[in-house]
């Protein structure tokens, strides 16, 4: 199998694959060149590697997407924080974390895209119940 195809699977489970489907729908000349870089390299060369788990490299990227406020990518791993099997209260403590180390304006944005995300998965439950 491929750097791609790795990467393309754990991309598939970690994030879904509505949402990596969706990337690649929209895929144009311009901007196919980066989504076969973040597949290839950033989940087939990085997520495959076996010193971190997936739950421990979720919770990392809370923290750093945090630090870089980038919300649209944090609420994506916020939904792959959950299916790596990351609990409410690990992800609310990353937030924590980095209200220390990053500021507090930028913690405060991510608590709110948490709690987005979070709230969606617990209606999605309620549906399906």
């Amino acid at each position: 199998m491929s750097k791609f195809e790795e990467g393309l699977k754990i991309r598939k489970e970690v994030l879904g694959e509505e949402q990596v489907e969706k990337a690649f729908s929209t895929m144009t000349s311009f901007n196919e060149d980066m989504q076969k870089l973040v597949t290839e390299y950033c989940w087939g060369e990085v997520w495959t590697r076996e010193g971190l788990d997936r739950k421990q490299r979720s919770l990392i990227n809370l923290g750093i997407l945090t630090a870089l406020n980038r919300a649209h990518e944090f609420k994506l791993h916020v939904n792959g924080a959950i299916r790596n099997g990351c609990t409410e209260e690990e992800i609310k403590e990353v937030i924590m974390q980095t209200a220390i180390y990053c500021g507090v304006p930028a913690a405060m944005e991510s608590f709110r895209n948490a709690m987005e995300v979070l709230d969606e998965h617990k209606k999605k439950q309620r549906e399906q119940n």
